[in-house]
């Protein structure tokens, strides 16, 4: 099987045939060569009253045609280019905890990615709040999560059906970061100054980060979120940052970043004490030399 890191991924059939077997515990396993938007497709398909229920779910694709990002961006892609993929899965949450999945499912994502890298280059792959996964400064992959609930499958007051769906840059990071005027990474990168990177396959990739979301999902639910800012911590890029909170590109706050809290909402130290971030862009403010 081509490794992640060539253009070339296998057939949507030969990919959900490995991922079946990496994935034994989901219910449903499905790769398409394109769709619309692999969240969208979950989102109807948990919404709906009639068809398989059991859970979880993933669906990838080759191609979306109108992928999605956060605060309604689109997800640039092409064929070959990029791994498109989304789970669903029950949760059992109150209302206020469920914005806490968007920032787990970004540290979730982040350690499996880490688990495929070398030990020594590991601190470089790292989370920008509140779901980015960059590779030192630049944007490797994006996650957009969206819970619902769950129908006539409903099984209690708290239950939820998480929809996460994520996009990792396989290459043309370079035509990326031109189109969009910011720093894009992309895995072929990371795999020309790593090995072990090199050899995974887009079935690791995928199994890895499908299995973490399934088994922090299920400690959330167990045990809560008691854990999540010490875990957040190793691997925060912000943290002692001097950065900017930005609504509609209008700064709302400014100050010290320092991890987040039990609710996976971002702390921001200044002069007037310390502000929780729920929403909102964070650009990291360039700090002048004192010796010029």
């Amino acid at each position: 099987m081509p490794t992640a890191s060539s253009s070339l991924l296998p057939s949507p059939d030969l990919l959900k045939a490995s991922l079946s077997m990496a994935l034994p515990h989901f219910n449903q396993v499905t790769w398409v060569e394109r769709t619309v938007s692999t969240n969208f497709d979950l989102l109807t398909k948990a919404r709906s009253n009639s068809g398989q229920f059991a859970r979880p779910w993933l669906l990838g694709a080759h191609l979306q045609e109108q992928g999605r990002g956060r605060a309604g961006r689109t997800w640039q892609n092409r064929s070959g280019a990029n791994l498109m993929f989304s789970c669903a899965f029950d949760v059992f949450l109150p209302p206020q905890q469920l914005p806490t999945l968007s920032p787990l499912a970004g540290l979730a994502a982040c350690e499996a990615l880490r688990g495929l890298i070398s030990p020594s280059l590991r601190n470089q792959l790292c989370m920008k709040w509140p779901n980015d996964v960059q590779w030192l400064t630049a944007k490797l992959a994006g996650i957009l999560v969206e819970v619902t609930r769950a129908g006539t499958s409903r099984l209690s007051s708290d239950h939820h059906v998480a929809i996460i769906g994520m996009g990792i840059n396989l290459s043309d990071a370079r035509a990326l970061s031109q189109s969009l005027n910011r720093q894009v990474a992309d895995w072929a990168e990371i795999a020309g100054c790593d090995p072990l990177a090199a050899a995974a396959t887009a079935t690791d990739i995928v199994a890895r980060i499908a299995n973490a979301w399934y088994t922090s999902l299920n400690d959330a639910t167990s045990h809560g979120f008691s854990e999540l800012p010490e875990r957040y911590g190793k691997v925060d890029v912000l943290a002692g940052q001097h950065i900017n909170v930005l609504d509609e590109g209008r700064i709302t706050h400014a100050g010290i970043a320092s991890g987040v809290n039990t609710l996976g909402q971002l702390l921001v130290r200044n002069h007037h004490g310390e502000t929780t971030i729920s929403v909102g862009e964070i650009s990291v403010r360039a700090q002048k030399d004192p010796h010029p």
